[in-house]
């Protein structure tokens, strides 16, 4: 272009061309499916967005998910995965780039899908989720069934029609979606909801939880490999039959549930028996019992027969007690006989001794022997009365002598209160204090007239004993003669 051409040109600021590449780009490619590998990813940003690259072997591109996408997402990046994004390409005028703003995500093909899977699969599997050891059989004749799926499928209908045919039970259903956006969310949630149950609440805890959903793509099929439902089946204290899909699809949850059933309908094969089965089994073990007591009663009759020949007739048996109970009855007569002569001897000697003669003798040697008896028995009692006599005697003097009397026979006297107390001291009376005095031959009552002392006075000196004075000292004994 010639240099005249070039100064026609119209100027353009920085922002308006950033802002016209920007409207460009956006014209010319509204809506994109991106394949590539995610690069550089951190997880979601303080602010809940998204900051990442889409790469091949030979061009990168940034790429953003908004904080409200992210969250409605089924798929969540990881590093390193390949996926398709789609989405709209756009610029950042602040460092003149172009992006890509995600608005959904999945893996980039089945290959890929299957890689996550069997990467989770063996990351449950060494937390020790799948283990064998975990698992639990079925009841065999459960009460009550949950089924934790989708209440407007057809399959709970086949679910319900299955149990029906077989053995009807109460049936639970927990709605669940089976598909799409914030299914295993919901999934889990049944399976912890059934556990949640009390035992004889309101609402009866199921005995089995059936996990189904028909068939469909890998893609369909997700929310079944979801950590979060794995988990609430691992940790599940119900049996749980998982029955997702066809017989030819896998998921995670067939390998934590207790058994994996091939569809829905053998799901429910597996939970009840066949009712009429049952029945059948149950009569032909009846009447197998009753035939095998039957020959049992036989065979015992034909035993009690055959051991009753063997016995001896009840003639026989009796013959011999028989024959000695004739011959004791015949000796008992004669013993009869026998017994009574020995006693009527006895009795006639017994009656010569008992003539009026000797009676007379007896009665008298008895006589004197009462007579010596009854001497011996006076006397006795005499020298008896004696002794206790002489002793009571000897007992008197010693109390005489050792009695008070005495004292006051030899010229003490005893002064006692008007509550009959011995009075020891002259102190603490009071004048007009009624006392008195006992003397050997009686008392003789006194008042006091006027303060008492301490020191004895000479009238009391002169009462209490001899002309001669007595000098203070301990107190004599009231034995001394």
């Amino acid at each position: 272009m010639s240099e005249p051409a070039q100064r026609n040109i119209p100027e353009l600021s920085v922002s308006d061309l950033s802002f016209a590449v920007k409207r460009t780009v956006e014209d010319a490619f509204p809506y994109v499916r991106l394949r590539g590998e995610v690069s550089g990813y951190r997880g979601p940003h303080s602010s809940g967005h998204c900051y990442f690259a889409l790469k091949d072997e030979k061009a990168r591109i940034d790429a953003i998910i908004w904080k409200g996408v992210f969250g409605r997402l089924r798929f969540k990046p990881e590093e390193g995965m390949e996926v398709i994004a789609t989405g709209k390409v756009t610029t950042y005028p602040g460092r003149s780039s172009y992006q890509i703003v995600i608005e959904s995500l999945e893996p980039a093909g089945v290959g890929a899908l299957m890689a996550l899977l069997e990467e989770r699969r063996k990351k449950l599997a060494a937390e020790g989720l799948f283990d064998e050891s975990r698992k639990v059989p079925l009841p065999y004749l459960p009460r009550v069934i949950g089924v934790v799926t989708s209440p407007t499928g057809a399959v709970i209908r086949d679910i319900l029609h299955r149990i029906g045919d077989r053995f009807p039970v109460q049936v639970l259903v927990w709605p669940a979606r089976v598909q799409g956006e914030g299914a295993e969310n919901e999934i889990a949630a049944g399976i912890r909801g059934f556990n949640a149950l009390q035992p004889g609440g309101p609402i009866l805890r199921p005995d089995v939880i059936i996990a189904a959903r028909g068939g469909g793509s890998l893609e369909d099929l997700w929310c079944f490999n979801e950590e979060i439902v794995v988990r609430a089946a691992a940790e599940s204290t119900i049996p749980i039959v998982s029955a997702v899909g066809h017989e030819t699809d896998w998921t995670l949850i067939d390998h934590a549930a207790d058994i994996r059933a091939p569809t829905p309908t053998a799901a429910a094969e597996m939970a009840v028996p066949v009712r009429t089965e049952l029945i059948a089994v149950v009569s032909d073990r009846g009447l197998r019992l009753k035939s095998g007591l039957m020959r049992l009663v036989q065979e015992r009759k034909t035993h009690l027969r055959a051991a009753s020949r063997g016995l001896p007739r009840l003639g026989d048996l009796l013959a011999l007690p028989r024959q000695r109970f004739d011959e004791a009855a015949g000796r008992l007569g004669r013993a009869l006989m026998a017994n009574t002569r020995a006693h009527g001897t006895r009795l006639a000697r017994t009656s010569g001794r008992l003539s009026p003669g000797r009676i007379s003798d007896r009665i008298e040697r008895s006589r004197d022997r009462l007579s010596t008896l009854e001497g011996r028995g006076k006397r006795a009692l005499d020298a008896v009365v004696e002794r206790r006599r002489t002793r009571l005697e000897r007992l008197a003097a010693l109390l005489g002598a050792l009695g008070y009397k005495q004292t006051l026979a030899r010229g003490y006297a005893i002064v006692r209160d008007s509550a009959d107390t011995m009075v020891r001291t002259a102190r603490g009376h009071a004048t007009g204090a009624a006392l008195e005095i006992e003397f050997a031959d009686g008392t003789v009552p006194v008042a006091v007239t006027g303060k008492t002392s301490g020191k004895p006075s000479t009238s009391a000196r002169k009462g209490a004993g001899p002309e001669r004075e007595r000098k203070p000292g301990p107190q004599a004994s009231l034995f001394d003669e």
